[in-house]
């Protein structure tokens, strides 16, 4: 039988999302974000949910509607505040989200090391700070490291700019962002691309995430800007 990851519609490549779930959702600022599986999985009605971003949300679509309805219990990101994260804001004074801050070098080395089956690393980001607080230190060569963990979840939405039917991906400039990682790192990686080629479309050589990380593909070509 032939592998065809490509899915019809939104609301069959989110199916399956539930409560209290960790998703992992690509995007820095407005480069790379998939608003339209976010906007599917606001649709969709999970609630109670762990979200894991670089930021937390720009504007009123997106992960910032998603935050807006009071669906995300918890976010971890690196920069929550930001131009338009009003949403966020405005849940976070009224005690109506939690927050773990992660420096962003940290947050991406957190996801790859999942990924990898790395079962943990020292990091010196974040040493002598309230970011260290309860984490073991350990002293390497005369220099202090926090031990930090992976980083994993239930579901990765990612925007891509090319897929193929076997889920092999590309992507547009800075829109490639963290996304690479996310896929490898969830259990279930659902992602919405700008063009479907076909199989022979794509040097192997340019490939950045392998079809073997990817499970779900739904085409959405909505002319909205895809890089920055």
């Amino acid at each position: 039988m032939a592998i065809d990851k490509i899915v019809p519609t939104l609301e069959a490549a989110v199916a399956g999302i539930r409560d209290g779930m960790t998703i992992m959702i690509s995007g820095f600022g407005f480069a790379g974000v998939p608003n339209d599986l976010i906007t599917a999985v606001l649709d969709l009605g999970a609630s109670d949910l762990t979200v894991i971003s670089n930021n937390a949300g720009t504007g009123t679509e997106g992960l910032a509607a998603l935050i807006g309805s009071g669906r995300v219990r918890r976010i971890i990101c690196s920069y929550p505040r930001s131009r338009g994260s009003d949403r966020f804001d405005a849940r976070y004074a009224a005690g109506e989200i939690e927050l773990e801050l992660v420096p962003q070098g940290t947050l991406s080395e957190r996801m790859r090391a999942a990924g990898a089956g790395i079962g943990a690393f020292y990091c010196p980001t974040g040493v002598g700070t309230e970011l260290a607080a309860g984490k073991e230190v350990r002293t390497i060569d005369g220099r202090d490291y926090v031990l930090e963990m992976p980083l994993r979840a239930d579901v990765a939405l990612v925007q891509a700019q090319k897929a193929d039917r076997w889920g092999n991906l590309t992507y547009a400039k800075s829109a490639r962002n963290f996304a690479p990682v996310m896929a490898t790192a969830a259990d279930l990686t659902i992602v919405q691309a700008r063009e479907i080629v076909p199989l022979d479309a794509m040097d192997p050589e340019t490939i950045v995430t392998p079809s073997i990380f990817v499970d779900r593909v739904v085409h959405v070509d909505n002319d909205r800007e895809w890089d920055i």
